[in-house]
């Protein structure tokens, strides 16, 4: 993304995050430092999509409140302003959910039943554990069509992961428009940016069930412990062996997201002559993270003292995206001549 212009833009960006724990260095990367961007650039709607994670975890909610909390001072923390950007949770929304069961009558069954990615989710959503194929989960595309739709989202920030979601929702759009003779929405547009990719530790992709993770809530010391077990060039044997940072699979790609230009090229060249071990290339990264994230872990520990003012913050800013689903409702039950008493 370019540097954030003078004035926001018009158009309104909506994304949101599911609330299944702590944040980790892959988020914060891979997300939020993109939503705080944005959020100089646009008009942004960020969910903490509490529905959407009943679609896998129905069954497992004895934390649910806890992880919202969670995801909320890790988005404050991490930059994320109340004052620039609506934050609130959907589930206090129950605009979306009409959106979605109204939407769910128009889009046809094989829609979803053929989503690319609904296969993925079934497993990759709970943790790898296999999951049944629940209507909730069956219909996440819905779901996630009215999250961006009931506050008219324009531009949704995705990976190439999830387009055929929003193309879903771009298809619902069409149908509804053409179906009630109406313009009330306007298929969302991606917003593909360029992020990195974070590897977990192990070099896997980063997550809570491979205990291969760095939290933003972590300290110094339990970043050391975890960033010290990063793997490195496997041809490095021994301390004079010479390396390849193309080859270090985790530890390398950690500098290129943390350090600057010449502490990565410096990094590089030492690897190679081996003028630099890998367990001292690991303690001067952690100097690099821990230059980003002290400010960071500060930010949330002052949030987490003062959770009640956590909570007005959530409160207003869900009470600013309910009115804005109101109003989009009043127009959907409009056009579809849905019986509307004065109550």
């Amino acid at each position: 993304m370019s540097s954030a212009s003078n004035q926001v833009q018009h158009k309104r960006v909506m994304s949101g995050m599911r609330p299944t724990g702590k944040l980790h260095l892959g988020h914060y990367v891979g997300v939020l430092r993109n939503w705080v961007e944005l959020q100089h650039q646009y008009e942004c709607y960020f969910s903490i999509v509490d529905w959407h994670a009943l679609t896998t975890q129905y069954d497992n909610t004895e934390m649910l409140q806890e992880n919202i909390l969670n995801v909320a001072l890790d988005w404050l923390a991490s930059g994320i302003d109340t004052q620039k950007a609506t934050v609130f949770i959907q589930s206090q929304v129950p605009e979306i959910a009409e959106l979605h069961l109204l939407f769910s009558m128009v889009t046809p069954n094989k829609w979803v039943e053929t989503d690319p990615t609904l296969k993925d989710m079934v497993t990759m959503l709970r943790d790898g554990v296999n999951a049944d194929l629940t209507y909730g989960l069956l219909g996440y595309p819905i779901l996630q069509a009215a999250d961006i739709l009931s506050v008219k989202g324009s531009l949704v920030p995705v990976g190439k992961d999830q387009l055929a979601h929003l193309e879903i929702a771009r298809d619902i759009v069409t149908r509804f428009n053409h179906t009630y003779q109406s313009q009330v929405f306007v298929p969302p547009q991606p917003l593909l940016t360029q992020t990195p990719l974070l590897p977990g530790l192990d070099g896997r992709k980063m997550g809570k069930s491979y205990g291969n993770a760095i939290y933003l809530s972590e300290t110094e010391d339990e970043t050391w412990a975890k960033l010290k077990q990063g793997i490195t060039d496997p041809a490095r044997i021994k301390r004079t062996d010479p390396g390849n940072p193309e080859n270090c699979e985790v530890i390398y790609k950690y500098y290129q997201v943390f350090a600057s230009a010449e502490a990565q090229a410096l990094a590089a060249d030492e690897c190679r002559t081996a003028a630099r071990g890998c367990m001292d290339c690991k303690k001067i990264l952690l100097d690099f993270v821990m230059e980003e994230m002290r400010p960071l872990r500060e930010r949330r520990q002052a949030l987490a003292n003062d959770l009640g003012y956590v909570h007005q913050l959530l409160r207003e800013g869900t009470e600013k995206a309910r009115a804005t689903c109101q109003d989009t409702m009043r127009e959907v039950r409009s056009v579809m001549k849905l019986y509307q008493l004065t109550l």
